[in-house]
């Protein structure tokens, strides 16, 4: 039985307390914040909702939130997941879909997405404030986000460093990249960029982003938050080349507006959808993920098959679809000469003292 959406408290009606809980990454939080703005946006007036998660800062001036307590009469805590997810080679659902699902099995279908993005809001003083990049070079420059590696946990996800290495370089003067990554992971360092790697908290990734001309980066979190956070553009659309592999289908992560770069199909492997498995190879740190049946079958020089079928020279294609296009422009002359005292140099320019 559906409980009734608003709860009666003689002839007034209450609209109903819930907590939603999830500690999982912050790419599945980011799609939480989608459920909420839905939940709010179809069945408006019905609910105060609260969360506790684990990147509280992707909630920071969020419209939809009431604080609750957890002992607050009448207040629901809610686990949430996103089973969705175990039908995702078989059906034309996205990650968006997620957790509005599971919801939605509590509310009778009540709730649909209302945007094909997740839930980010900006401060008015985010929004003036100048970009790390900016302050950096005391001048707006375009530039670029780049993820060039990634959690230990799924390393499948990788594709080699030295190819984002050799996009940046057939770019150079023409693109200008910054480089982020999460402390503790692995981000090997790219020269001919700006590197901010472990350098930007939640908020501030947000604020880079909402800057950025454009992303590079693997099945990620930088990937959803690319399509979140709104642009300064004229067209509230981000470009965003995704090196995606066989590991997941394009229908539950790509953004219509991306360039999701994928081998489903191409090979046995992954034939008719995402594998799924969660390691290249084994790390023998004890974690389930070392299990054979989540190992990748079919490694070319360390990198899935699926992976090292993708070339920079593809990457870079995409990319310059976007120039081509006008959704994102380059560096002029000028500002690349701006950007080259801002670039970190590779051990060898260190070594030698040259710019070669």
């Amino acid at each position: 039985m559906i409980p009734p959406p608003l709860l009666s408290r003689g002839s007034q009606a209450v609209p109903r307390k819930w907590i939603l809980r999830s500690f999982q990454s912050p790419g599945d939080i980011l799609m939480l914040t989608a459920a909420v703005r839905d939940l709010h946006r179809c069945l408006p007036g019905e609910f105060l909702t609260d969360v506790r998660t684990s990147c509280p800062q992707l909630w920071e001036n969020n419209p939809y939130l009431t604080a609750l307590a957890e002992d607050d009469p009448g207040v629901e805590v809610i686990e949430c997941q996103y089973p969705l997810i175990h039908q995702s080679n078989q059906a034309s659902w996205h990650f968006v879909h997620g957790f509005t699902d599971f919801l939605n099995q509590r509310l009778g279908g009540r709730i649909r997405p209302t945007a094909f993005r997740g839930d980010v809001h900006l401060s008015a003083a985010e929004k003036t404030a100048p970009s790390r990049v900016a302050e950096l070079a005391s001048q707006d420059l375009p530039y670029w986000i780049i993820v060039g590696g990634g959690k230990y946990d799924f390393t499948i996800k990788w594709w080699s460093y030295q190819r984002y290495q050799r996009v940046v370089d057939l770019l150079r003067g023409r693109i200008l990249f910054v480089q982020v990554g999460e402390e503790g992971h692995f981000h090997p360092p790219l020269s001919g960029v700006i590197d901010l790697r472990g350098n930007t908290s939640t908020r501030e990734l947000i604020r880079l982003m909402h800057h950025a001309q454009g992303v590079v980066c693997p099945v990620t979190f930088l990937m959803h938050l690319a399509a979140a956070v709104e642009t300064r553009q004229r067209v509230d659309s981000r470009p965003c080349v995704v090196v995606a592999g066989g590991r997941e289908p394009p229908q539950w992560e790509a953004y219509p507006h991306h360039q999701f770069i994928h081998t489903i199909g191409a090979l046995p492997c992954c034939a008719t959808g995402g594998c799924w498995r969660s390691r290249t190879v084994a790390l023998g740190d004890g974690d389930e993920k070392d299990d054979p049946k989540s190992l990748c079958v079919d490694v070319v020089d360390g990198l899935p098959r699926c992976m090292d079928l993708i070339t920079p020279e593809e990457v870079v294609r995409r990319i310059e679809l976007y120039l081509s296009g006008g959704a994102a422009r380059g560096l002029t002359p000028a500002e690349s000469a701006l950007a080259a005292p801002l670039l970190k140099r590779s051990l060898f320019q260190q070594l030698t003292g040259t710019d070669v």
